[in-house]
């Protein structure tokens, strides 16, 4: 993507965006609606596309902050991989254009937000509910990890809520299409695996790890290695200070399938078809991937 300045916007789509074909973008062709969040570099809004009515989330980046940052080659990379995936679970790019001072990314709209903010409102989820999400996003990442993508930033910010309450992996800013392993250490400090925070070739089971951490917070509301200082989270996760609290009580079902997950040794880490497999997801998990009693745990 060129995201330099430009006199006349660009243009590149998804031919399942529902405009009846591709056509070079402006952000005249939209209407534009409610703010729906905000980001380091920009601002999420509501919008229709006028042609066809179909309601989208556009972003909207501006370009000096981009530059300043030096994240155009990671927005690049996250617009050629994100606008490649077609997954229930994953948060569709359909397209981007830019003018002179932004640039705009065409998202599928999550009518339910943000999981982060569900999570904080109920404090902690149910296993029921913990265990849908957690096996929709071990499908995603399957997907992901089918086509040479680790994600490497798994958290509930990266995380929306779709219409029928299915969960959806939103932001591809960190990730990359690789086919080696890498050593560049990225991501949310609560989630990074041991080999991330030593700076040591990492491969796609960063991926299990920090949907271990996830699993964990869904259950307990808190991330499993978290202290006040950052080297004391540091060394927690370097030498996998997992506890468990007494409350909220959670199975033990729960801790195993999480202890799995957690595991320092990368190739010993519970692979995702497997953790598809496990009794806890078995027992919780509803097999459409649909969680639909929000606020209820």
């Amino acid at each position: 993507m060129e995201i330099t300045s430009e006199t006349q916007p660009q243009e590149k789509v998804s031919s399942e965006v529902p405009a009846a074909e591709k056509q070079r973008w402006t952000l005249n062709d939209f209407d534009i609606g409610k703010p729906l969040g905000r980001g380091k570099f920009g601002h999420v809004y509501l919008a229709r596309e006028k042609k066809s009515n179909h309601i989208v989330a556009i972003k909207v980046l501006f370009k000096i902050q981009l530059r300043q940052s030096q994240f155009e080659n990671q927005l690049r990379r996250e617009i050629e991989i994100q606008s490649h995936l077609h997954h229930p679970n994953i948060l569709r790019l359909y397209g981007y254009f830019y003018d002179h001072k932004r640039a705009y990314l065409i998202l599928e709209y999550a009518a339910k937000g943000e999981l982060y903010k569900e999570l904080q409102k109920c404090k902690f989820f149910s296993e029921k509910r913990a265990a849908t999400y957690v096996a929709s996003l071990a499908r995603a990442l399957i997907y992901c990890h089918g086509k040479h993508v680790i994600h490497r930033d798994i958290k509930p910010e990266n995380l929306l809520i779709g219409p029928q309450g299915e969960l959806k992996i939103a932001d591809f800013g960190w990730s990359v299409h690789t086919f080696n392993r890498r050593r560049t250490m990225c991501g949310t400090l609560d989630y990074l695996s041991p080999e991330m925070i030593e700076s040591i070739e990492h491969d796609a089971s960063v991926d299990i790890w920090s949907l271990g951490v996830l699993c964990y917070e869904f259950l307990y509301g808190v991330s499993p290695f978290e202290a006040k200082e950052h080297s004391d989270t540091c060394r927690r996760i370097l030498q996998v200070d997992l506890k468990f609290p007494t409350k909220p009580i959670v199975s033990s079902a729960a801790k195993d399938l999480i202890s799995q997950m957690l595991m320092k040794d990368s190739c010993q880490r519970l692979p995702l078809h497997k953790l598809l497999e496990h009794p806890w997801i078995i027992q919780n998990a509803e097999p459409c991937g649909i969680y639909k009693d929000l606020c209820k745990g």
